[in-house]
Formats: structure tokens, C-alpha cells, sequence
């Protein structure tokens, strides 16, 4: 039987994840991480998000699935291609991996049901991305209903970043008291340089841009729960 007090979180140790384990900490009795190692271009983006799981005191697994790098031509996955500065019209810019959200779940679902734990929580947002199909809210309801039914469970997949742009994620962060680990200690960038990155990617342009807005009007959220009650289900 699943524990509804129990979470496991789909952790890369970037910035939206990391937000994402410390509001799991927030909700649930027990929380797990799992990561995946898939042939991304930076290793270190998996021991961060090991460093950061032990920081905050919850279980970390990590899973090698080399099989995604391996499908298709992508910059994230093959360091010899040059990397879209913006989203090319008509297309997907080529830091999608084909099909990684679908495997990460599917697996995530797989790990989260021999471990009894009822609730998977991914860091995917419609708000601010890049236009990868796979982070829309359509994908993870319908993936939602197909986990369920392929294995004959109540899976519950939370999205607390949904519908929140990038400086809310940053407002999020701040309301759950982690803001100085989230910008210090997470790995966004694509470039692979931890914290505020390289700062010219399309991952560092967008975590900064929010940041920025964030602080221009910081004082909108002090001593208050907007943040959160934003993403309450």
C-alpha cells in the first residue's frame, strides 16, 4: 500500500528541484530523492544534487540510464554541439532530450511503488520554459492517469512550480527560508558552473532574469506566505 505521508522528488540538484525537495520537506513525514545520471554534459550536477540531499537530510539514489543520451542528438547530452542561445521558431531548441521527463517519471513511479510512497514531485513549469513539450501540465496529468493505470495505483504527481515564473520560484524559495542554498548551492547552468552560472546560457539568462525581478520587489512578499499559498493543491 502507498503512504501518503511519504514523497519521493525527481532531484537533478539544480534550482527548481532543489526548491521542490525543500517544499516536499514542508508537506510530507518522509521525503526521497532520485537522480539520473543519462550522459548529461556535467557529472557534477549529480554529486551537487547528492551534497544537497545529505544537507537536508533525506535518502538520495542515484540511477545510471546512459539509454536516453544515447536516442538522440541533443547539446545537452553531446558536448560537441554548439547549444541554441534561443528557442528557433517552429521547433524545439536543442537542449530538449527527447522523452527524459516520460523515462524520469516512469522510473520515478517504478522506484516510488517498491517503496510504498505515494506522491512523485518534479520541478516541470509551463510558466517559464523553454518550450519542451514534456514540462507542459497536460503531459504530467496524462502520465498521471497512465502510471496509475500501468500499475494499478493512486500515484499522486505534484508540480509545485507549474504555474510559477522564475521569480516566484525564487519568491517560493525565499518563503521556505532556503534562498542562500538554492542560489549557492544548486546547479543550473548549462555550462556546468554551480550557483549563479556562467550567466549567458539560456539557463542562466532565465534563472537570473527571475532573480532579478524577484529582488526588485522582494518587499511584495516579506513576512508573508504568498508564495506558497500560490502553489497550495
Amino acid at each position: 500500500m502507498l503512504d501518503k505521508n511519504k514523497a519521493l522528488v525527481v532531484f537533478s540538484g539544480g534550482q527548481d528541484s532543489s526548491t521542490c525537495l525543500f517544499w516536499a520537506l514542508k508537506h510530507f513525514n518522509e521525503v526521497h530523492t532520485v537522480t539520473f545520471s543519462y550522459g548529461q554534459r556535467h557529472a557534477l550536477e549529480t554529486e551537487m544534487a547528492r551534497r544537497l540531499a545529505e544537507k537536508a537530510g533525506v535518502d538520495f539514489h542515484l540511477m545510471d540510464i546512459p539509454l536516453i543520451g544515447s536516442l538522440g542528438s541533443n547539446s545537452l547530452t553531446d558536448a560537441s554541439a554548439v547549444m541554441d542561445e534561443k528557442k528557433p521558431e517552429g521547433t524545439f531548441p536543442n537542449t530538449f532530450v527527447p522523452g527524459r521527463n516520460l523515462f524520469f517519471l516512469g522510473i520515478a513511479a517504478v522506484y516510488a511503488r517498491e517503496h510504498g510512497i505515494k506522491n512523485i514531485i518534479t520541478g516541470v513549469s509551463e510558466t517559464d520554459f523553454s518550450g519542451y513539450p514534456d514540462c507542459r501540465d497536460s503531459f504530467i496529468r496524462s502520465l498521471n492517469v497512465t502510471l496509475n493505470l500501468a500499475m494499478d495505483e493512486q500515484f499522486v504527481i505534484h508540480t509545485p512550480l507549474m504555474w510559477l515564473d522564475k521569480a516566484e520560484t525564487w519568491a517560493l524559495a525565499d518563503s521556505l527560508g532556503v534562498m542562500d542554498i538554492i542560489r549557492n548551492e544548486t546547479l543550473t547552468c548549462y555550462n556546468g558552473i554551480p550557483g549563479d552560472g556562467c550567466g549567458h546560457c539560456p539557463s542562466c539568462r532565465l534563472r537570473r532574469a527571475g532573480l532579478e525581478k524577484y529582488l526588485a520587489r522582494r518587499h511584495d512578499y516579506d513576512d508573508s506566505t504568498q508564495a506558497i499559498e500560490m502553489i497550495q493543491e
